[in-house]
């Protein structure tokens, strides 16, 4: 099986556990999360940040976008383009995030954009992580594409329960600089 295949198959299989974490844990594990992720100094000194936004059972980033807009700081989520590009466009309220491309909630097109050399954190969405902090995303590479050469402090965000040993990489593969669960934040590159 090639690598694309074994990374399909294996998207499938950590679907089907998230399918099945309790209700209690994915609640008590978003509070740690939450915790974890404020206490780090490079949150609290960002002065922007970028986040994505959570559906369905991912870990909750809408709690921590809450407290960074209510600490000042500038706060973008991604606004997406076909073929999977997309830029950090700032919101002032949760309020700003309408239905956009695949139905996720983004920024309106004439929000003003964070440039990526600007960009000082950003919150990295995934299945998974492994302990390395690779991750495993959705397929549609776009992730892949921005961290190419990004300069900012990247953050993923993982459930204990699901975290891998190892990963399947592939040379455009970026590891996070650090990894945050509900126990732990830990520094990885």
């Amino acid at each position: 099986m090639d690598k694309v295949a074994f990374k399909a198959e294996l998207r499938k299989i950590i679907a089907d556990e998230i399918a099945n974490l309790p209700h209690d844990y994915i609640v008590e594990s978003n509070s740690g999360l939450l915790h974890h992720v404020t206490s780090l100094d490079k949150f609290i000194n960002a002065r922007n940040i970028m986040l994505f936004y959570s559906v369905g059972r991912e870990t909750d980033t809408l709690e921590l976008a809450k407290v960074a807009l209510a600490s000042g700081k500038q706060v973008a989520f991604p606004f997406c383009f076909r073929g999977g590009i997309m830029q950090a466009r700032e919101i002032k309220t949760l309020d700003d995030l309408k239905p956009a491309i695949l139905g996720i909630p983004a920024p309106s097109e004439t929000a003003p954009i964070i440039t990526r050399e600007d960009l000082e954190l950003i919150i990295v969405p995934a299945l998974t992580y492994d302990k390395a902090g690779f991750r495993l995303g959705y397929g549609g590479g776009y992730y892949d594409r921005y961290l190419a050469d990004i300069h900012a402090c990247t953050i993923g965000l993982a459930r204990e329960r699901l975290i891998r040993e190892e990963l399947p990489r592939e040379p455009h593969d970026i590891e996070v600089n650090y990894l945050v669960t509900e126990t732990s934040a830990s520094l990885v590159r």
